[in-house]
């Protein structure tokens, strides 16, 4: 065990106040990591974003310009200019805080800037986590393949590799890399999704939505293909057929939100189907605590931070036997699954939902007794301080 505070570089493309599974986990782990200070370059995708910025123990560093467009997602060579940008400037402040380890988040471009920093200064331990939840013919081919062999090379001269699930870990595995693997998922905030509200803020918010004696099924996604909303969409349609008194709380926002607009209005669903868009993390509780059911019909999944976060609030929840997914999701146990691209099999398991409420309890109950034990932000911590600790110290040996 080391004594002195150390000096870790954190590499991510995307960071706070992205509210990813990735960035939730960076800020949940360096706050309880006190033995240690965190500079975290990343990309600054708003103008309005400060360049630098500090938090308890951690230093952000955001690079590049930034847009004033409200586009928050730079196009392909603002992501080579990051690189370039993030591993300069780890050079320079390597002048004043001698770094040492380095965490990349992901197999992407900011892995990449760490293995140039890493190559450069090459005694320094790099940890690499990957928290892909693409499909890995997609990692391979789509982002792992459109960034060249560089990713590879940064996953293959990683002195330790921690992923988020056995499906990321079986992965990497396949990608011939030598380093040790640990599987530490990402955690909940439990305190925070497990919070009682006063009747009347629940109620404020159901009145806000027009909600008012209506069964309540939500997602938390960013939309996009993988995430399958458009599955729940017809689900729904499905579903009205059969039950016409229910609300569809789709939160987050992406790329597809347009097209999947286009489904709700041809479906007829206006009124049943509610794109809120981006919510901040801390209030997502308050309506996943306004609701009756999670759902999220992955086509794939690294974990599911969002089944989980669901799970401690207190749903029962829907997802398919994807990925990261079956670490924690057991049929019947401590949710229900569904096939993939299968809306007819989704809008029965819904209507299975409503119709054994006593079952559901049972569910709910198992599930939280899952997540407070294995999904603690305390708990998962240690474990990336133990990590730390191993490679700094094997560093001076």
């Amino acid at each position: 065990m080391f004594n002195k505070k150390s000096n870790i570089a954190v590499f991510s493309f995307a960071y706070l106040p992205f509210e990813g599974g990735a960035e939730v986990a960076v800020r949940e782990i360096t706050k309880r990591i006190d033995n240690s200070d965190f500079t975290v370059f990343t990309y600054k995708f708003d103008k309005s974003w400060p360049s630098k910025e500090s938090q308890e123990n951690v230093e952000i560093i955001r690079l590049g310009k930034g847009r004033a467009d409200g586009k928050k997602y730079g196009l392909i060579w603002h992501k080579i200019v990051y690189i370039f940008k993030a591993w300069q400037e780890a050079e320079k402040m390597y002048e004043r805080r001698r770094f040492e380890a380095i965490w990349a988040i992901m197999a992407s471009y900011g892995a990449i800037a760490a293995l140039f920093f890493k190559l450069n200064h090459p005694r320094i331990p790099l940890l690499l986590t990957i928290q892909e939840g693409d499909s890995e013919n997609h990692m391979i081919f789509g982002k792992l393949g459109f960034v060249g062999l560089w990713s590879k090379l940064a996953m293959r001269s990683a002195d330790y590799i921690q992923v988020i699930s056995k499906y990321l870990g079986d992965f990497v595995k396949r990608n011939k890399v030598t380093a040790p693997i640990e599987i530490i998922p990402n955690g909940v905030d439990l305190d925070l999704f497990d919070t009682n509200y006063k009747e009347s803020e629940l109620i404020s918010i159901r009145e806000n939505l027009g909600i008012k004696d209506e069964y309540v099924v939500t997602t938390t996604s960013r939309l996009v293909k993988k995430n399958g909303v458009d599955t729940l969409i017809d689900a729904v349609a499905k579903f009205k057929n059969k039950r016409p008194n229910i609300k569809c709380l789709i939160i987050g926002g992406g790329p597809d939100h347009k097209k999947l607009s286009k489904k709700v209005k041809k479906l007829k669903l206006d009124n049943n189907v509610l794109f809120l868009g981006q919510i901040s993390h801390k209030d997502l509780p308050l309506y996943l605590k306004i609701s009756d059911l999670f759902v999220r019909a992955s086509r794939s999944e690294g974990l599911g931070n969002s089944f989980l976060e669901a799970m401690a609030a207190g749903l029962p929840v829907i997802g398919t036997p994807v990925g990261g997914i079956v670490d924690f999701l057991k049929n019947e146990q401590t949710g229900l699954f569904i096939e993939v691209n299968n809306a007819d099999d989704l809008a029965k398991k819904m209507l299975y939902a409503v119709n054994n409420p006593k079952i559901m309890k049972i569910i709910v109950k198992n599930s939280q007794n899952l997540v407070n034990e294995n999904y603690n932000w305390d708990k998962i911590s240690k474990l990336f301080r133990n990590i730390f600790d191993k490679l700094i110290n094997s560093s001076h040996t």
